[in-house]
């Protein structure tokens, strides 16, 4: 069965996939500029296309569009594996913060276990 074949049966799969393959040379690209070229026309494409997903996805995108194009700009100048010792760090105090009973008490907790604060005294547990 040939791409074209495909086309007639069924538009809108083949359009979103055509869609997720192309999206994938956005992280082959060596410079922000060429980056946010490419993504500025692959998300006015896929608004475009009617396809709902794609279009949220798109959207969202376009809404952390600076923090997707700060890859470019630091790739190879971090440690990849201080940056996953800092999620696991996150993750595992989250999970002890489970039982805490507002968000704002898991939030101090992960100021403290990140950034090595000095615990407020009025609080009545310890964030071990």
């Amino acid at each position: 069965m040939r791409l074209r074949d495909l086309v007639a049966i069924n538009l809108r799969t083949v359009r979103a996939y055509l869609l997720k393959e192309q999206f994938q040379r956005f992280w082959t690209y060596t410079t922000r500029g060429g980056a946010a070229r490419f993504l500025k026309s692959w998300t006015t494409m896929a608004l475009r296309s009617r396809l709902g997903p794609f279009k949220v996805f798109a959207r969202t995108l376009r809404k952390h569009q600076t923090e997707l194009l700060n890859w470019f700009a630091v790739r190879g100048r971090f440690a990849a594996g201080a940056t996953e010792g800092f999620n696991n760090k996150a993750r595992v105090t989250t999970r002890k913060a489970y039982g805490y009973r507002t968000y704002e008490h898991a939030k101090i907790a992960l100021y403290h276990a990140l950034a090595d604060l000095p615990e407020p005294p009025w609080l009545t547990h310890r964030f071990c």
